[in-house]
């Protein structure tokens, strides 16, 4: 990209490959890989690089098909009538996980895009809240499923990997849309992938559930799929105004993630409400809870 904007190169904003101005756009790269199509006309600027893309990716999948695991969806279903669904909170000690999936036809797909709708990692969180916010008033088809903490460190006790939650939420989350939608076409169901799809199903046939059809796992998802992005950016709300919550009842601001500044958080909270309330707040199999005890 920046070898095609050459003669357009200006001085780029801190932690961005470079910056280029052309009639169209102001384009941005960021190291992250995120790129901004900001101006006059953005999304005749990005409609090149969004089919360079998707024809790269097709091109990409069909080369390692024969070694993958066969459970990669046809590019094409992007722009069809099709589920996804993505998940949050799964890396962070504090708070619970949330699996959302969102159902959109061709036409709810670039109503989406156009509204902003993308990678909700490549999101602020007041931006994520935002737009959760204005697809629900959208009215359009979706099921949240969370696992709060008490839960989660029961099903952890009992022999469930957060691997398996993941996939019962997963799969519960696409069947209730599945019910919701009725008998409206249906391309494709797209899960953001979290592990092999075999593990996948040995997770679910273990609690006598099956894959639905034309069901297909996609790493990075959210930047192919728009319902997996909308499924994410509802995913991420949800645990945002979660974590508000749980941050409310035990009087500290609960900080995202698994650094040191949460083993410190922890440390606190045990001194002041003692080391049970854990168990209401946080996944406490997590290693940040013996860390913790050096702060005690």
């Amino acid at each position: 990209m920046k070898k095609h904007y050459a003669k357009f190169l200006t001085t780029p904003p801190q932690g961005a490959v470079f910056r280029a101005k052309t009639p169209e756009a102001v384009i941005t790269a960021y190291k992250s890989g995120k790129v901004m199509f900001q101006g006059a006309a953005p999304d005749k600027a990005s409609q090149k690089w969004v089919t360079e893309a998707v024809t790269s990716y097709k091109s990409v999948n069909h080369k390692r098909q024969p070694s993958a695991h066969g459970f990669a969806p046809d590019p094409t279903l992007f722009a069809k009538n099709h589920i996804g669904t993505d998940e949050a909170g799964t890396g962070d000690y504090f708070g619970p996980i949330t699996v959302a999936g969102v159902y959109l036809n061709k036409q709810q797909i670039q109503q989406l895009q156009d509204i902003g709708v993308t990678d909700s990692k490549t999101l602020t969180d007041a931006k994520i809240r935002q737009l959760a916010s204005t697809i629900m008033k959208l009215q359009i088809p979706y099921s949240l499923l969370i696992l709060h903490n008490e839960k989660y460190n029961q099903l952890q006790k009992k022999g469930w990997s957060q691997g398996k939650m993941k996939a019962m939420l997963h799969q519960h989350v696409i069947g209730n849309l599945v019910k919701k939608i009725g008998n409206v076409s249906l391309e494709g169901i797209v899960i953001d992938q979290f592990c092999e799809p075999a593990i996948y199903q040995r997770h679910i046939r273990s609690e006598n559930l099956s894959l639905i059809s034309n069901t297909y796992f996609l790493t990075k998802a959210e930047s192919y799929s728009t319902p997996v992005a909308a499924g994410s950016i509802i995913a991420r709300a949800s645990f945002l105004k979660e974590m508000d919550s749980l941050s409310e009842q035990v009087g500290i601001e609960l900080p995202k993630g698994a650094s040191k500044k949460v083993d410190q958080t922890i440390a606190k909270i045990i001194n002041a409400n003692g080391e049970s309330i854990l168990h209401k707040l946080a996944k406490t199999h997590f290693a940040n809870t013996k860390k913790a005890r050096n702060y005690l």
